[in-house]
């Protein structure tokens, strides 16, 4: 487990430098194919930090099954390309992507 843990810049200012992390996922999406993963039970609170391929298209959604947008505006619980998000034991993460053959990373940070 790593604790979420801002290191601090020359002036004492937090920075978002981050540890190296021990809870991680990844997965290689295929076209058009939902994956999921659970978030761990082990504390209470996490932030999810998201890593992706450069110029792929990843819809994550928190707690619902990610979807792809269609060609007219729509609600959506899916967001494209999130950067870090604060999630709680037990949200089932769900990433798509329209694009074949996408690297995805998720480093999760004890809160």
């Amino acid at each position: 487990m790593s604790k979420f843990n801002l290191t601090r810049d020359i002036n004492g200012y937090n920075g978002f430098g981050l540890d190296f992390c021990e809870d991680n996922q990844s997965v290689t999406l295929a076209a058009n194919v939902e994956q999921n993963f659970t978030v761990p039970g082990n504390y209470a609170t996490w932030i999810a930090v998201f890593s992706y391929e450069p110029g792929a298209s990843v819809w994550v959604a928190n707690n619902f099954t990610a979807t792809i947008p269609g060609g007219t505006l729509a609600a959506t619980f899916s967001e494209l390309n999130p950067t870090a998000r604060r999630v709680k034991a037990g949200d089932v993460i769900s990433l798509i992507s329209p694009d074949d053959s996408v690297a995805v990373g998720v480093s999760l940070y004890a809160l």
